[in-house]
């Protein structure tokens, strides 16, 4: 069975229409030092369990979405607008 990802615009979509483009993390501060920078760019923890992703809907409403994912399962757990994350910070 394919995985499905529930799109807010779109409803539930074939993963194949989806690009992951990595975890959803907060930016640094612009102020921040290039230390801050350099392990924001360069440096990713990788968990086991439940994480937030920044995926691309290319095939279809080509908006931007934050995919809640188990990393060990791969199962889906939510995805909503990657625009309500900004908004929230």
């Amino acid at each position: 069975m394919a995985s499905l990802i529930p799109c807010p615009h779109c409803g539930l979509r074939p993963r194949e229409e989806f690009t992951v483009k990595g975890a959803a993390l907060s930016r640094p501060d612009p102020q921040a030092g290039p230390d801050v920078w350099f392990d924001h760019v360069y440096l990713r923890d990788n968990p086991r369990g439940a994480y937030e992703e920044y995926w691309h809907h290319t095939s279809g409403c080509r908006r931007w979405l934050v995919v809640s994912r188990d990393t060990a399962s791969h199962e889906v757990h939510g995805a909503r607008d990657a625009a309500q994350k900004e908004a929230a910070e």
